[in-house]
């Protein structure tokens, strides 16, 4: 893999993780105003689901160049 490529990988993982935390936090605070009377748990676990689901998506993004797929096998 290319440090090109690598940083292309790395940006998208950035920018996911941005994206689902800031989802998670704005579904959170949602949640916690209107059916949770404004704990804060609902903003903490909304913004986990979020860094998990952004952690998992550049696990994979980074492993992929690592992965053999299956056409790719059959055809070697």
């Amino acid at each position: 893999m290319s440090e090109k490529e690598l940083g292309k990988k790395w940006d998208r993982c950035l920018a996911d993780g941005v994206i689902k935390l800031g989802t998670g936090l704005g579904l959170g605070i949602v949640f916690s105003v209107l059916f949770f009377k404004r704990r804060t748990w609902p903003i903490t676990l909304f913004s986990g689901a979020g860094l998990g689901m952004a952690y998992a998506n550049c696990q994979n993004d980074l492993r992929s160049h690592y992965l053999l797929h299956r056409s790719e096998k059959q055809e070697q």
